[in-house]
Protein backbone atom coordinates (compact mmCIF):
# COMPACT_ATOMS: atom_id res chain seq x y z
CA UNK A 1 0.00 0.00 0.00
CA UNK A 2 1.13 3.55 -0.71
CA UNK A 3 1.74 5.77 2.31
CA UNK A 4 3.02 9.25 3.17
CA UNK A 5 6.13 7.67 4.68
CA UNK A 6 7.25 6.01 1.43
CA UNK A 7 7.69 7.99 -1.79
CA UNK A 8 9.69 5.36 -3.66
CA UNK A 9 10.10 6.51 -7.27
CA UNK A 10 10.34 2.86 -8.40
CA UNK A 11 7.12 1.70 -6.77
CA UNK A 12 5.54 0.84 -10.15
CA UNK A 13 8.84 0.10 -11.93
CA UNK A 14 8.55 2.92 -14.46
CA UNK A 15 11.22 5.41 -15.52
CA UNK A 16 9.30 8.67 -15.24
CA UNK A 17 5.93 8.04 -13.61
CA UNK A 18 5.32 7.18 -9.96
CA UNK A 19 2.32 7.47 -7.59
CA UNK A 20 2.56 8.72 -4.00
CA UNK A 21 0.21 9.74 -1.23
CA UNK A 22 0.92 13.41 -0.61
CA UNK A 23 0.12 15.14 2.67
CA UNK A 24 0.12 18.54 1.01
CA UNK A 25 -1.96 17.46 -2.02
CA UNK A 26 -4.39 15.58 0.22
CA UNK A 27 -4.48 12.26 -1.63
CA UNK A 28 -2.82 10.53 -4.57
CA UNK A 29 -0.29 12.61 -6.46
CA UNK A 30 1.01 11.23 -9.73
CA UNK A 31 4.67 12.20 -9.87
CA UNK A 32 6.70 12.89 -12.99
CA UNK A 33 10.38 12.24 -12.30
CA UNK A 34 12.52 14.14 -14.80
CA UNK A 35 15.68 13.27 -12.83
CA UNK A 36 15.96 9.47 -13.01
CA UNK A 37 19.74 9.99 -12.82
CA UNK A 38 19.36 11.18 -9.17
CA UNK A 39 21.08 14.46 -10.08
CA UNK A 40 20.20 17.84 -8.60
CA UNK A 41 21.85 21.24 -8.64
CA UNK A 42 21.10 21.61 -4.90
CA UNK A 43 21.77 19.20 -2.05
CA UNK A 44 19.18 19.80 0.63
CA UNK A 45 20.13 18.32 3.98
CA UNK A 46 16.68 16.72 4.39
CA UNK A 47 16.54 15.15 0.91
CA UNK A 48 15.28 11.55 0.75
CA UNK A 49 16.85 10.71 -2.61
CA UNK A 50 19.38 7.85 -2.41
CA UNK A 51 22.79 8.30 -4.08
CA UNK A 52 22.08 11.95 -4.83
CA UNK A 53 24.68 13.60 -7.08
CA UNK A 54 25.27 17.16 -8.19
CA UNK A 55 24.12 17.73 -11.73
CA UNK A 56 21.13 18.36 -13.98
CA UNK A 57 18.31 16.37 -15.50
CA UNK A 58 19.07 14.34 -18.64
CA UNK A 59 17.13 14.53 -21.88
CA UNK A 60 13.68 13.02 -21.54
CA UNK A 61 12.41 10.26 -23.82
CA UNK A 62 9.07 11.94 -24.54
CA UNK A 63 7.69 8.86 -26.30
CA UNK A 64 8.40 6.69 -23.27
CA UNK A 65 6.99 9.31 -20.91
CA UNK A 66 3.75 9.43 -22.89
CA UNK A 67 3.49 5.63 -22.96
CA UNK A 68 4.08 5.35 -19.21
CA UNK A 69 1.67 8.11 -18.32
CA UNK A 70 -1.06 6.84 -20.65
CA UNK A 71 -0.74 3.29 -19.36
CA UNK A 72 -0.66 4.21 -15.69
CA UNK A 73 -3.55 6.66 -15.91
CA UNK A 74 -5.61 3.82 -17.33
CA UNK A 75 -4.74 1.67 -14.31
CA UNK A 76 -5.37 4.52 -11.90
CA UNK A 77 -8.62 5.83 -13.32
CA UNK A 78 -10.15 2.81 -15.08
CA UNK A 79 -8.48 -0.17 -13.43
CA UNK A 80 -8.18 -1.47 -9.85
CA UNK A 81 -4.88 0.14 -8.82
CA UNK A 82 -6.54 2.48 -6.31
CA UNK A 83 -8.46 -0.40 -4.73
CA UNK A 84 -5.37 -2.60 -4.39
CA UNK A 85 -2.72 -0.07 -3.43
CA UNK A 86 -4.29 3.06 -1.91
CA UNK A 87 -5.93 3.40 1.53
CA UNK A 88 -9.68 3.95 1.28
CA UNK A 89 -9.59 7.54 2.54
CA UNK A 90 -7.01 8.60 -0.09
CA UNK A 91 -8.46 7.16 -3.31
CA UNK A 92 -8.64 10.43 -5.20
CA UNK A 93 -6.15 11.64 -7.80
CA UNK A 94 -5.37 15.17 -6.62
CA UNK A 95 -2.72 16.33 -9.07
CA UNK A 96 0.02 15.50 -11.52
CA UNK A 97 3.26 16.79 -10.01
CA UNK A 98 6.48 17.48 -11.87
CA UNK A 99 8.88 16.48 -9.13
CA UNK A 100 11.16 13.52 -8.53
CA UNK A 101 14.82 12.90 -7.73
CA UNK A 102 16.27 16.33 -8.54
CA UNK A 103 15.42 19.80 -9.82
CA UNK A 104 13.01 19.24 -12.74
CA UNK A 105 13.51 22.63 -14.38
CA UNK A 106 17.08 21.64 -15.30
CA UNK A 107 15.46 19.37 -17.90
CA UNK A 108 16.75 20.56 -21.31
CA UNK A 109 13.25 20.59 -22.87
CA UNK A 110 10.98 21.41 -19.96
CA UNK A 111 8.29 23.12 -22.02
CA UNK A 112 7.89 20.04 -24.24
CA UNK A 113 7.26 17.96 -21.10
CA UNK A 114 4.62 20.44 -19.91
CA UNK A 115 2.91 20.36 -23.32
CA UNK A 116 2.82 16.56 -23.24
CA UNK A 117 1.40 16.43 -19.71
CA UNK A 118 -1.33 18.95 -20.55
CA UNK A 119 -2.23 16.90 -23.65
CA UNK A 120 -2.60 13.73 -21.57
CA UNK A 121 -4.63 15.52 -18.91
CA UNK A 122 -6.97 16.73 -21.63
CA UNK A 123 -7.25 13.20 -23.06
CA UNK A 124 -8.46 11.88 -19.69
CA UNK A 125 -10.55 14.99 -18.88
CA UNK A 126 -8.61 15.57 -15.68
CA UNK A 127 -9.83 18.64 -13.82
CA UNK A 128 -6.88 18.68 -11.44
CA UNK A 129 -3.83 20.94 -11.25
CA UNK A 130 -0.55 20.28 -12.97
CA UNK A 131 1.96 21.20 -10.26
CA UNK A 132 5.66 21.95 -10.42
CA UNK A 133 7.77 21.48 -7.30
CA UNK A 134 10.92 23.53 -7.83
CA UNK A 135 13.80 25.30 -6.17
CA UNK A 136 13.35 28.13 -8.66
CA UNK A 137 16.92 28.11 -9.91
CA UNK A 138 16.07 27.91 -13.65
CA UNK A 139 12.75 29.71 -13.92
CA UNK A 140 14.36 32.65 -15.72
CA UNK A 141 15.34 30.47 -18.70
CA UNK A 142 13.17 30.98 -21.78
CA UNK A 143 12.12 27.33 -22.21
CA UNK A 144 11.22 26.93 -18.53
CA UNK A 145 9.33 30.21 -18.52
CA UNK A 146 7.31 29.06 -21.54
CA UNK A 147 6.34 25.90 -19.66
CA UNK A 148 5.33 27.89 -16.59
CA UNK A 149 3.15 30.18 -18.68
CA UNK A 150 1.38 27.21 -20.27
CA UNK A 151 0.80 25.75 -16.80
CA UNK A 152 -0.64 29.05 -15.60
CA UNK A 153 -2.99 29.21 -18.59
CA UNK A 154 -4.33 25.71 -17.79
CA UNK A 155 -4.99 25.98 -14.06
CA UNK A 156 -1.57 24.77 -12.92
CA UNK A 157 0.50 26.02 -10.04
CA UNK A 158 4.04 26.10 -8.71
CA UNK A 159 5.32 25.09 -5.28
CA UNK A 160 8.45 27.20 -4.91
CA UNK A 161 10.99 26.02 -2.34
CA UNK A 162 12.22 28.59 0.21
CA UNK A 163 13.69 26.88 3.27
CA UNK A 164 16.02 29.60 4.50
CA UNK A 165 16.86 33.22 3.79
CA UNK A 166 20.35 34.40 2.98
CA UNK A 167 23.64 32.85 2.05
CA UNK A 168 24.66 31.24 5.35
CA UNK A 169 21.38 29.51 6.18
CA UNK A 170 20.65 28.43 2.60
CA UNK A 171 24.11 26.87 2.40
CA UNK A 172 23.45 24.92 5.60
CA UNK A 173 20.01 23.68 4.54
CA UNK A 174 20.04 23.60 0.73
CA UNK A 175 23.73 23.14 -0.01
CA UNK A 176 23.89 26.33 -2.07
CA UNK A 177 24.64 29.93 -1.10
CA UNK A 178 21.68 32.11 -2.11
CA UNK A 179 21.23 35.82 -1.60
CA UNK A 180 17.85 37.02 -0.35
CA UNK A 181 17.61 39.32 -3.37
CA UNK A 182 18.16 36.43 -5.80
CA UNK A 183 15.46 34.36 -4.06
CA UNK A 184 13.01 37.24 -4.37
CA UNK A 185 13.89 37.81 -8.02
CA UNK A 186 13.31 34.16 -8.98
CA UNK A 187 10.06 34.07 -7.03
CA UNK A 188 8.87 37.21 -8.81
CA UNK A 189 9.55 35.65 -12.24
CA UNK A 190 7.68 32.49 -11.25
CA UNK A 191 4.63 34.14 -9.72
CA UNK A 192 4.14 36.38 -12.77
CA UNK A 193 4.01 33.31 -15.01
CA UNK A 194 1.95 30.87 -12.92
CA UNK A 195 0.05 30.86 -9.58
CA UNK A 196 2.68 30.15 -6.92
CA UNK A 197 2.85 28.88 -3.36
CA UNK A 198 5.92 29.10 -1.17
CA UNK A 199 6.93 25.67 0.16
CA UNK A 200 9.02 25.62 3.33
CA UNK A 201 10.45 22.72 5.31
CA UNK A 202 10.55 23.75 8.99
CA UNK A 203 13.39 22.05 10.81
CA UNK A 204 14.68 22.12 14.37
CA UNK A 205 18.17 23.45 13.67
CA UNK A 206 19.89 23.42 17.06
CA UNK A 207 17.24 25.61 18.66
CA UNK A 208 17.77 28.55 16.32
CA UNK A 209 14.24 28.71 14.96
CA UNK A 210 13.69 32.19 16.39
CA UNK A 211 16.31 33.91 14.24
CA UNK A 212 15.43 31.74 11.24
CA UNK A 213 11.78 32.76 11.55
CA UNK A 214 12.66 36.45 11.95
CA UNK A 215 14.76 36.36 8.78
CA UNK A 216 11.99 34.55 6.88
CA UNK A 217 9.26 36.94 8.00
CA UNK A 218 11.35 40.01 7.17
CA UNK A 219 12.06 38.61 3.70
CA UNK A 220 8.40 37.74 3.18
CA UNK A 221 7.44 41.29 4.12
CA UNK A 222 9.77 42.50 1.37
CA UNK A 223 8.21 40.07 -1.11
CA UNK A 224 4.74 41.42 -0.39
CA UNK A 225 5.97 45.01 -0.49
CA UNK A 226 7.26 44.28 -4.00
CA UNK A 227 3.68 43.28 -4.93
CA UNK A 228 4.58 39.67 -5.69
CA UNK A 229 1.30 37.78 -5.77
CA UNK A 230 1.35 34.52 -3.79
CA UNK A 231 -1.34 31.88 -3.32
CA UNK A 232 -0.03 31.20 0.17
CA UNK A 233 2.60 29.30 2.13
CA UNK A 234 2.93 25.53 2.61
CA UNK A 235 4.75 24.68 5.85
CA UNK A 236 5.73 21.08 6.38
CA UNK A 237 7.89 18.85 8.57
CA UNK A 238 9.76 15.65 7.88
CA UNK A 239 7.71 12.59 6.93
CA UNK A 240 10.59 10.42 5.70
CA UNK A 241 14.22 10.07 6.81
CA UNK A 242 16.95 12.04 5.06
CA UNK A 243 19.48 10.02 3.09
CA UNK A 244 22.10 12.80 3.02
CA UNK A 245 25.20 13.18 5.19
CA UNK A 246 24.16 14.43 8.61
CA UNK A 247 20.51 13.93 7.83
CA UNK A 248 19.92 11.23 10.42
CA UNK A 249 20.04 13.85 13.19
CA UNK A 250 17.39 16.08 11.62
CA UNK A 251 13.98 16.56 13.14
CA UNK A 252 11.05 18.85 12.51
CA UNK A 253 10.37 21.88 14.66
CA UNK A 254 7.80 21.14 17.38
CA UNK A 255 4.09 21.73 16.85
CA UNK A 256 4.01 24.84 19.04
CA UNK A 257 6.62 26.54 16.85
CA UNK A 258 4.77 25.46 13.71
CA UNK A 259 1.51 27.00 14.88
CA UNK A 260 3.12 30.21 16.11
CA UNK A 261 5.03 30.63 12.86
CA UNK A 262 1.91 29.96 10.81
CA UNK A 263 0.00 32.66 12.69
CA UNK A 264 2.83 35.14 12.12
CA UNK A 265 2.62 34.51 8.36
CA UNK A 266 -1.17 34.72 8.40
CA UNK A 267 -0.85 38.12 10.08
CA UNK A 268 0.83 39.31 6.89
CA UNK A 269 -2.35 38.45 4.99
CA UNK A 270 -1.32 35.11 3.48
CA UNK A 271 -3.06 31.75 3.56
CA UNK A 272 -0.98 29.11 5.38
CA UNK A 273 -1.33 25.31 5.22
CA UNK A 274 0.57 23.19 7.74
CA UNK A 275 1.55 19.55 7.24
Amino acid sequence: MLSVSNHDRDVVDLTYVYPVISRRAGGVSLGINLNPNNACNWQCVYCQVPNLTRGVAPKVDLTLLEQELDGFLQQLLLGDYMLKHVPADCRTLQDIAISGNGEPTTCPHFSAVVALLLKMMDKYHLNIPLRLITNGSSVHKADVLQGLQWMGQHGGEVWFKVDAIGEQDSLAINGVSLSAAWQQQQLHITAKACPTWLQTCVLDMQGQQGQWAANYLAWLNGVLADHIQLEGVLLYGLARPSLQAGGAQLKSADSTFFQTFAKQIEALGLLVKVS
